[in-house]
Protein backbone atom coordinates (compact mmCIF):
# COMPACT_ATOMS: atom_id res chain seq x y z
CA UNK A 1 0.00 0.00 0.00
CA UNK A 2 1.17 3.57 -0.78
CA UNK A 3 2.30 6.01 1.63
CA UNK A 4 1.45 9.58 1.55
CA UNK A 5 3.32 11.76 4.38
CA UNK A 6 1.28 14.79 5.26
CA UNK A 7 1.99 17.10 8.55
CA UNK A 8 3.86 14.04 10.25
CA UNK A 9 1.10 11.76 10.22
CA UNK A 10 0.85 8.88 7.89
CA UNK A 11 -1.89 8.64 5.65
CA UNK A 12 -3.03 5.64 3.40
CA UNK A 13 -5.07 4.97 0.40
CA UNK A 14 -7.70 3.22 1.56
CA UNK A 15 -8.60 5.93 4.47
CA UNK A 16 -9.23 8.49 1.45
CA UNK A 17 -12.81 9.63 0.72
CA UNK A 18 -14.80 12.26 -1.32
CA UNK A 19 -15.72 14.79 -0.19
CA UNK A 20 -19.62 14.32 1.46
CA UNK A 21 -21.68 14.97 -1.47
CA UNK A 22 -19.89 14.65 -4.17
CA UNK A 23 -20.70 11.36 -4.88
CA UNK A 24 -24.75 10.88 -5.97
CA UNK A 25 -26.35 7.05 -5.73
CA UNK A 26 -27.34 5.74 -9.00
CA UNK A 27 -31.46 5.53 -9.46
CA UNK A 28 -32.26 1.91 -9.28
CA UNK A 29 -35.38 1.33 -11.81
CA UNK A 30 -37.81 -1.27 -11.95
CA UNK A 31 -37.57 -2.51 -8.10
CA UNK A 32 -40.76 -2.79 -7.31
CA UNK A 33 -43.69 -0.26 -6.59
CA UNK A 34 -42.11 0.99 -3.14
CA UNK A 35 -38.79 2.13 -4.55
CA UNK A 36 -40.61 5.18 -6.34
CA UNK A 37 -39.02 4.20 -9.35
CA UNK A 38 -41.27 0.98 -10.30
CA UNK A 39 -44.23 -0.39 -12.72
CA UNK A 40 -42.99 2.04 -15.94
CA UNK A 41 -39.52 2.44 -14.32
CA UNK A 42 -39.53 6.13 -15.39
CA UNK A 43 -40.17 6.05 -18.87
CA UNK A 44 -44.22 6.68 -18.84
CA UNK A 45 -46.67 4.23 -20.42
CA UNK A 46 -46.27 2.82 -23.91
CA UNK A 47 -45.08 4.59 -27.08
CA UNK A 48 -41.87 4.96 -28.71
CA UNK A 49 -39.67 6.16 -25.72
CA UNK A 50 -40.64 3.37 -23.69
CA UNK A 51 -39.13 0.54 -25.67
CA UNK A 52 -35.96 -1.13 -25.16
CA UNK A 53 -33.52 0.70 -27.76
CA UNK A 54 -36.28 3.41 -28.37
CA UNK A 55 -35.94 7.13 -28.99
CA UNK A 56 -35.62 9.54 -32.11
CA UNK A 57 -32.40 11.20 -33.43
CA UNK A 58 -31.96 14.20 -31.45
CA UNK A 59 -32.41 16.00 -35.20
CA UNK A 60 -35.96 14.49 -35.44
CA UNK A 61 -38.19 17.92 -35.53
CA UNK A 62 -41.68 15.31 -35.67
CA UNK A 63 -41.89 15.38 -39.38
CA UNK A 64 -41.97 18.92 -40.16
CA UNK A 65 -39.04 19.81 -42.63
CA UNK A 66 -35.66 19.63 -40.44
CA UNK A 67 -33.50 23.17 -39.48
CA UNK A 68 -30.32 21.86 -41.52
CA UNK A 69 -32.99 21.78 -44.67
CA UNK A 70 -35.07 25.15 -44.33
CA UNK A 71 -31.56 27.32 -44.23
CA UNK A 72 -30.19 28.18 -47.44
CA UNK A 73 -26.70 26.99 -48.24
CA UNK A 74 -23.73 28.24 -45.96
CA UNK A 75 -21.00 28.96 -48.31
CA UNK A 76 -16.89 29.43 -46.87
CA UNK A 77 -16.11 28.88 -43.42
CA UNK A 78 -15.60 31.18 -40.48
CA UNK A 79 -11.91 31.22 -39.70
CA UNK A 80 -12.00 30.75 -35.40
CA UNK A 81 -8.51 31.87 -35.58
CA UNK A 82 -8.68 35.50 -37.00
CA UNK A 83 -7.10 38.04 -35.44
CA UNK A 84 -9.22 41.04 -34.21
CA UNK A 85 -7.68 44.39 -34.46
CA UNK A 86 -8.73 47.80 -33.65
CA UNK A 87 -8.19 50.35 -36.45
CA UNK A 88 -7.14 53.11 -37.32
CA UNK A 89 -7.21 55.25 -40.45
CA UNK A 90 -4.12 57.21 -41.35
CA UNK A 91 -5.89 60.90 -42.16
CA UNK A 92 -6.69 60.47 -38.03
CA UNK A 93 -3.59 60.15 -37.01
CA UNK A 94 -3.21 64.19 -38.23
CA UNK A 95 -4.59 65.15 -34.64
CA UNK A 96 -0.85 64.68 -33.48
CA UNK A 97 2.00 67.19 -33.46
CA UNK A 98 4.86 67.09 -35.58
CA UNK A 99 7.92 64.46 -34.63
CA UNK A 100 5.49 62.90 -31.83
CA UNK A 101 5.87 59.01 -31.41
CA UNK A 102 2.61 57.85 -31.37
CA UNK A 103 1.94 54.59 -29.28
CA UNK A 104 -1.17 52.52 -28.63
CA UNK A 105 -1.02 54.33 -25.38
CA UNK A 106 -1.70 57.86 -27.05
CA UNK A 107 -4.35 56.18 -29.25
CA UNK A 108 -6.20 54.97 -26.30
CA UNK A 109 -5.34 58.67 -24.57
CA UNK A 110 -6.93 60.87 -27.15
CA UNK A 111 -10.10 58.19 -28.10
CA UNK A 112 -9.24 56.65 -31.05
CA UNK A 113 -8.47 53.40 -29.77
CA UNK A 114 -11.46 52.01 -27.05
CA UNK A 115 -8.64 49.91 -25.28
CA UNK A 116 -5.67 48.10 -25.37
CA UNK A 117 -7.62 44.52 -25.46
CA UNK A 118 -6.90 44.31 -29.18
CA UNK A 119 -4.05 45.10 -31.02
CA UNK A 120 -4.15 47.94 -33.13
CA UNK A 121 -3.53 48.18 -36.86
CA UNK A 122 -2.72 51.45 -38.50
CA UNK A 123 -5.11 51.41 -41.96
CA UNK A 124 -3.88 53.51 -45.01
CA UNK A 125 -7.17 55.59 -45.50
CA UNK A 126 -6.53 59.41 -45.95
CA UNK A 127 -3.00 61.44 -46.08
CA UNK A 128 -0.30 61.92 -43.53
CA UNK A 129 1.49 65.59 -43.90
CA UNK A 130 3.49 65.45 -40.74
CA UNK A 131 6.71 63.52 -40.01
CA UNK A 132 5.75 60.84 -37.43
CA UNK A 133 6.95 57.70 -35.95
CA UNK A 134 3.90 55.34 -35.36
CA UNK A 135 4.00 52.09 -33.00
CA UNK A 136 1.27 49.89 -33.65
CA UNK A 137 1.01 46.03 -34.22
CA UNK A 138 0.37 46.01 -37.65
CA UNK A 139 0.42 48.18 -40.96
CA UNK A 140 -1.26 47.95 -44.22
CA UNK A 141 1.57 48.27 -46.86
CA UNK A 142 -0.26 51.83 -48.22
CA UNK A 143 -0.35 53.22 -44.66
CA UNK A 144 3.24 52.29 -44.38
CA UNK A 145 4.30 54.00 -47.80
CA UNK A 146 2.63 56.93 -47.09
CA UNK A 147 3.94 57.29 -43.21
CA UNK A 148 7.71 56.88 -44.58
CA UNK A 149 6.96 59.47 -47.57
CA UNK A 150 5.53 62.24 -45.02
CA UNK A 151 9.53 62.13 -43.46
CA UNK A 152 7.77 59.29 -40.46
CA UNK A 153 8.55 55.79 -39.19
CA UNK A 154 6.57 53.23 -38.97
CA UNK A 155 7.26 50.64 -36.20
CA UNK A 156 5.43 47.08 -35.56
CA UNK A 157 5.79 46.37 -31.98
Amino acid sequence: MEEILFSEQKMRENQLSPKSGSKRSRKRVGRGVGSGHGTYSCRGCKGQKARSGGGVNPRFEGGQTPLVKRLPFKRGFTNIFRTDYALVNLRRLEIFEEGVEVTPQKLVDVGLVPSLKKPIKILGDGEIRRPLVVRANKFTQSARQKIEASGGRAEEI
